[in-house]
């Protein structure tokens, strides 16, 4: 599908996005990114005094902007590029607050534009987002393109049935910021019977971008939420494979 997707980016967390998207991404894609100012007011009341004169047309804009602020810009953002739809992640609650979240899909939906906003990024799939309770269902072709290659990860693991060593791990849909790219390198060579600890662990030293704070929602840090989706992908893959120790209380080892 080809696209035009503008970007925005004020820091690490977006930049290491759109590098990962040129890298793994469809080369069907055409990918501007706007950088937005360092600084925004708490209140934004004239959006265009913070905008360029304009921006390149697009159909699809991703907000990874690092302050709340950039939210109160996006309708206006969205009418100069004449995009169908908005993606506005929550990796920290400081950067998109579930009010200013709710008052966004309002402002949007006013103008057409869809909105989705994954709770953490890496909920994305090609038809929900966000996490178990909280999962909400969508239909966007731009947005869903998009989440077929970076959102929920999701990885092809080759098994060796004899040695239960990990042998390929294919990456079908990578984290936005390249987590699973890392996981997967990492898990090679690997028993079937660490995989799943290890992915864990890895994903942590990436590291991931998404909150260390108690997310009252969901009454976990973002990025737990984020490690405990790639670790269960891992696990589920691996699950045929691992050697079970059953204990019997009162038996001998060699007895069970």
């Amino acid at each position: 599908m080809k696209m035009r997707i503008l970007a925005i980016v004020s820091g690490e967390y977006g930049q290491r996005h759109v590098a990962n998207m040129h890298a793994f991404g469809s080369p069907d894609w055409q990918i501007e990114v706007w950088q937005a100012p360092a600084a925004l007011p708490a209140i934004i009341d004239y959006p265009e005094d913070f905008l360029p004169d304009t921006l390149p047309p697009a159909d699809l804009i991703l907000s990874f902007g690092e302050q709340a602020g950039i939210a109160e810009l996006l309708p206006e953002i969205a009418q100069m590029t004449g995009a169908k739809a908005v993606l506005a992640p929550i990796d920290r609650e400081e950067w998109l607050p579930r009010g200013l979240a709710r008052q966004l899909h309002g402002w949007l939906a006013a103008k057409g534009v869809a909105c989705v906003t994954p709770k953490p990024l890496c909920t994305l799939t090609e038809d929900h987002y966000n996490f178990r309770q909280n999962a909400q269902e969508y239909s966007e072709p731009h947005i869903a393109e998009v989440a077929r290659w970076f959102g929920k990860p999701t990885l092809s693991i080759d098994v060796d049935p004899k040695s239960r060593e990990i042998r390929q791990v294919r990456v079908l849909r990578d984290a936005f910021c390249g987590c699973a790219q890392h996981v997967a390198a990492g898990l090679v060579g690997l028993s079937a019977d660490d995989a799943e600890e290890k992915a864990g662990l890895l994903h942590h030293h990436y590291p991931c971008l998404a909150s260390m704070g108690i997310d009252s929602e969901l009454g976990d840090t973002l990025m737990h939420v984020s490690g405990n989706i790639l670790k269960n992908e891992v696990g589920e893959q691996v699950k045929p494979y691992r050697q079970v120790t059953y204990l019997v209380p009162g038996a001998k080892s060699e007895d069970v």
